[in-house]
């Protein structure tokens, strides 16, 4: 068995070594040394940092965790920080997800030359990402730009724009605000009708989970409400089985009533887009996870009617948006209930 954390000095916290996963590594160590642990950063690289090849043919972006959690099971490291966007839903045996701390924005942007909105991009505009998802919403807001794929870090994809090759991007609010460049971004995107990756703008820390003294002391860098909140919106992608990875929007938000209010999107193989919104007590984590696969379980059961009565936790088809075009590229039938394909989220 691995030694403890309890049995060194200072703690080894594995991070990847791309600029916003040490920014993130660097907040929770900051965090953890406030509560009188010393840390060291550990960096570990992995596949998905040095292939340039599409995730889709590397599997994933469960590529930037793998290596992570490798070293934790070999007792390299003793916690490691994740984007949570980016961890598998199935549990690492050996592995615990100890704490899900504060969470930043979780809402998408957009980054366009001459500070343009999404509404005023010409039609025809190249924005770029590497996401099926954005992908899918940003044509279901407006089928006539030109969506183009893209891999690389925040620099590279930001000169993108500003060289000309393309007339946008969009990335993730949380990455730019982590890395000091929100000013960059010419619009944040509603979350409403961009729905927000499931685990968008959450650090997820995995540490070994007989690792006992540590499990305990970074509860307390836990927040529960984005514990609940991530909970829910991770469920969805479990219950469709399909991972990080799909074309798959989940994002989740307390109430001042204290209600969990859950807004998701799925593609279709097809191109269509389904959307549905349900809410539950944010009572506990297992409620929110019912929740999230309550929502699921109504795609995959489908089809449902457009406007069904609202009732206590009962799920219901967000109205359209008559500025909003109904179709999105592809065709296909709006109430398809088949399964979703996988595809790569990008890990910005």
């Amino acid at each position: 068995m691995s030694p403890t954390a309890t049995d060194r000095a200072v703690l080894r916290l594995g991070t990847r070594r791309s600029a916003l996963a040490r920014t993130q590594s660097d907040w929770t160590a900051e965090l953890l040394r406030g509560n009188g642990w010393m840390v060291e950063l550990v960096e570990i690289t992995t596949h998905g940092d040095v292939s340039r090849e599409p995730l889709a043919q590397i599997g994933g972006t469960g590529v930037f965790v793998s290596a992570l959690r490798d070293a934790l099971l070999a007792g390299e490291v003793d916690l490691a920080v994740h984007s949570l966007k980016d961890l598998p839903t199935a549990p690492a045996e050996g592995l615990t997800l100890a704490a899900v701390p504060g969470r930043e924005d979780p809402r998408d942007v957009l980054v366009a030359r001459g500070g343009l909105a999404l509404a005023g991009l010409p039609s025809g505009a190249r924005v770029g990402t590497g996401s099926p998802r954005r992908r899918a919403l940003l044509l279901d807001l407006r089928p006539d730009l030109d969506v183009v794929a893209v891999r690389g870090n925040v620099d590279t994809r930001l000169r993108m724009v500003s060289e000309g090759d393309l007339d946008a991007v969009v990335l993730a609010a949380a990455g730019l605000a982590r890395l000091g460049r929100s000013g960059e971004a010419s619009e944040l995107l509603d979350a409403a009708a961009v729905v927000p990756a499931p685990g968008q703008g959450a650090l997820a820390v995995e540490c070994r989970a007989d690792d006992t003294a540590l499990v305990a002391a970074l509860q307390a860098l836990d927040v529960p409400a984005a514990r609940r909140a991530v909970a829910a919106e991770r469920a969805v992608l479990a219950r469709l089985e399909v991972g990080c990875s799909a074309p798959v929007g989940a994002h989740a938000v307390e109430t001042a009533a204290g209600v969990l209010r859950l807004n998701v999107a799925v593609g279709t193989p097809e191109g269509a887009l389904l959307r549905r919104v349900a809410e539950a007590p944010a009572d506990s984590v297992p409620a929110a996870t019912e929740l999230g696969h309550r929502v699921a379980d109504d795609l995959l059961d489908g089809p449902v009617p457009l406007a069904p009565p609202r009732r206590p936790g009962g799920v219901e088809t967000p109205r359209a948006d008559p500025q909003t075009p109904p179709a999105a590229p592809g065709g296909g039938n709006s109430q398809d209930h088949r399964r979703p394909r996988p595809d790569p989220e990008s890990g910005l």
